[in-house]
């Protein structure tokens, strides 16, 4: 089985599906092997527990109950009316709905570098199953498995807010919505009234003054994704990995899905300039401060320096710095901003894995031949979570680069396709 270029082109919305962005098309899905697979299926319901295991963190936090310093780091530079929200009774059982891991696709398994709760990809992942579905494969998440997902966010309908700053996502969401059929509709969210209206959150918090009621949707909790801002925050990844955290993590969720999410999530740090004594050492580092870290040679910088959240710099890869692909003085510079920032835009660094090189056919875009590409891949698993709490697979979206590309993400020379499973 395969398809050709002219059957994907005719398929085709006319609107592309994603504002000024081209991508490679593709005769075939990407394979993953059973196991693969098997774990992709089943880390949905980890992650559901690691984000009800943060809030839980952060709520304690808030109130004194553990540390205060958890909760004072993941507010850094938020208006103080959001840090409040967030806080409301009213909104202490609600969490996000939807949940999205970038999932690099290693020698020995994944690593996942960021965990979203307000994805782009739905309509694209969406019309990609289809296609290929109807083309004969048995897609991951099944032919309809995204919209049926999306669906139980809002059962009985509902409106899209797309924000101008995620305009780029407009025409595939506004797609999306055609496909889940009366009930649905996208409007524009910076002059989007606050109702009683199931209601679907397509836009950032850091851009909430551009929003005219971005107060009054905070505070409803039939929003999805919640105003959580603090969930949102790249930092959890680190957190999970601080040493002063551990016993809290081993209570906060059961053993195995702790040591599931340890084995996704590549170790951490949060870059707190705070002064260490002198006998102590960043954990795995070996080194007493973050000018001994800006120091390190370029076999030592196998490592990524990225904002945590709450900016604009935030998502599609803008703020990552690869330390081995970027010489020394650029390296020093990006560890002393990311330390500066710290009181009021915290940054992270993780370990650097690399994907691994992988084989896989697409169209030449100017002869229409077909190509074999060298590439690393990024898989992205859309969970949505019910009403009752139960998390499900949707669908799996595979974007493939060629293999001199350290950051993996959304590219004209790249390939996206949907997932299977191998025979």
């Amino acid at each position: 089985m395969s398809l050709s270029v002219t059957d994907i082109q005719n398929a085709l919305p006319h609107s592309g599906l994603r504002e000024g962005t081209a991508w490679l098309f593709s005769t075939k899905p990407f394979v993953l092997t059973k196991k693969e697979a098997r774990k992709v299926e089943s880390l949905g319901h980890v992650l559901a527990k690691f984000q009800q295991a943060s809030d839980m963190l952060y709520q304690r936090s808030a109130m004194g109950r553990v540390p205060s310093w958890i909760a004072e780091v993941l507010d850094a530079g938020k208006p103080e009316w959001m840090v409040q929200q967030q806080r409301e009774v009213g909104l202490r059982e609600v969490l996000p709905r939807v949940i999205r891991p970038d999932l690099i696709l290693t020698e020995d398994g994944f690593a996942l570098t960021e965990l979203d709760s307000v994805p782009g990809g739905m309509g694209i992942t969406t019309w990609l199953s289809q296609l290929y579905a109807d083309g004969g494969f048995e897609v991951i998440g099944g032919r309809d498995g995204m919209p049926e997902g999306f669906k139980k966010l809002m059962p009985d309908g509902g409106r899209i807010l797309v924000s101008e700053e995620s305009a780029d996502y407009r025409p595939e969401m506004e797609w999306l919505a055609q496909q889940l059929g009366d009930g649905f509709r996208v409007e524009t969210a910076e002059t989007a009234e606050a109702t009683d209206e199931a209601t679907y959150r397509f836009f950032e918090w850091f851009d909430w003054e551009n929003i005219s009621a971005a107060k009054e949707l905070a505070a409803q909790a039939h929003l999805t994704s919640p105003c959580k801002p603090h969930l949102e925050e790249k930092l959890w990844l680190a957190l999970l990995w601080t040493p002063a955290l551990k016993s809290l993590w081993q209570e906060a969720m059961r053993g195995r899905h702790l040591e599931r999410v340890k084995e996704v999530v590549p170790f951490g740090w949060m870059m707190d300039p705070q002064k260490l004594p002198p006998h102590a050492s960043l954990p795995k580092l070996g080194v007493n401060c973050w000018d001994d870290v800006a120091e390190f040679s370029q076999k030592e910088r196998r490592l990524v320096v990225k904002v945590s959240g709450f900016s604009e710099l935030a998502w599609g890869s803008k703020s990552v710095q690869i330390g081995h692909d970027m010489p020394r003085e650029d390296w020093a510079a990006a560890i002393e901003r990311a330390v500066s920032e710290f009181d009021h835009q915290p940054w992270m660094m993780q370990v650097y894995h690399a994907g691994r090189i992988v084989e896989h056919p697409y169209f030449d875009p100017e002869t229409g031949k077909e190509k074999l590409m060298q590439g690393r891949v990024r898989l992205c698993p859309y969970y949505f979570t019910d009403e009752k709490g139960e998390t499900k697979l949707g669908g799996t979206l595979a974007t493939i680069v060629p293999a001199d590309k350290k950051k993996i993400h959304g590219m004209k020379d790249g390939i996206l396709v949907p997932c299977v499973v191998e025979e």
